[in-house]
């Protein structure tokens, strides 16, 4: 007899990708049409919402009786799904350690309390992992990672801890304790300069990264990252949803970047290419 809730629609990315890494995805009815991890349930699975907006009525045909979404965000969205009868959970995590814990809770949920221990704790040996390959490294980059354009937006907790354990700093670790965006907003774009990163790592959710304008921008060329050609792109999917994709694929690709970056340094030369316009 199935444990907990048989019909649930995923309001983001992470809980989908979960309940499939769980062998669970026949619970789930309806998915977000940001969906791209994994690709299969873009095949199988009725898109019914974006981030911050939803098809009530669609939601309500497939007869739900769990729907999961994330943040604030998705407050609006959550409160008319409650009035009309339906359970809502909005998860909040922001962290490393909220994201694995996530993933148990959300097992637990489903009646795979046990299997979803077993993956969360993989995930959390494949990154202690990395952060010992990362502690052996001969330098550690000084990292800004930008998370939107139009206003400058910082990147969020999780992306700064990944960047840590992946063997790099923020240079904003301050303001990736927030929980919202407003507060990552940078007023000074100026500031990124006095704070002279090595690398500069962006995520525009729904555009791609542009490096070659972020190193024109005014007084920017200064910056050792653009000097050095050290701009580079991290699919938003792959870091930007607070689920498995951040802690496996997105914290590789970081990893990457970073590792290049020190070994070069130590060889005295430079394995970047500079981008178009640096």
């Amino acid at each position: 007899m199935p444990v907990g809730p048989r019909r649930i629609v995923c309001l983001t990315e992470e809980p989908t990708e979960v309940l499939y890494a769980l062998g669970e995805q026949d619970r789930i009815v309806g998915i977000s049409g940001f969906t791209v991890r994994p690709p299969q349930a873009r095949r199988e699975k009725p898109k019914v919402s974006a981030f911050t907006s939803a098809k009530i009525d669609e939601i309500l045909k497939l007869e739900p009786d769990f729907v999961i979404g994330f943040s604030d965000i998705q407050a609006d969205i959550a409160a008319e799904l409650i009035r009309r009868g339906v359970e809502v959970w909005i998860s909040n995590h922001r962290s490393v350690d909220g994201i694995l814990d996530y993933v148990r809770r959300l097992g637990a949920l489903v009646g795979a309390g046990d299997r979803a221990a077993v993956y969360a704790d993989a995930l959390q040996r494949r990154l202690a992992a990395i952060a010992d390959e990362a502690a052996r490294l001969p330098r550690r980059p000084k990292v800004y990672f930008e998370e939107w354009d139009e206003p400058l937006i910082t990147g969020i907790r999780w992306v700064a801890e990944l960047i840590r354990i992946a063997g790099g700093d923020d240079i904003f670790p301050e303001r990736a304790a927030a929980p919202l965006a407003k507060a990552r907003i940078l007023e000074d774009p100026d500031e990124v300069v006095r704070r002279a990163p090595d690398i500069i790592l962006g995520s525009w959710c729904g555009k791609k990264f542009r490096p070659e304008n972020v190193a024109a921008r005014p007084g920017w060329s200064a910056i050792p990252a653009v000097r050095d050609g050290q701009l580079f792109e991290i699919k938003s999917p792959l870091i930007l949803q607070p689920g498995p994709a951040a802690l496996t694929d997105g914290v590789a690709a970081i990893a990457r970047i970073i590792h290049a970056w020190a070994l070069s340094e130590r060889s005295g030369r430079k394995v970047g290419r500079p981008c178009p316009g640096c």
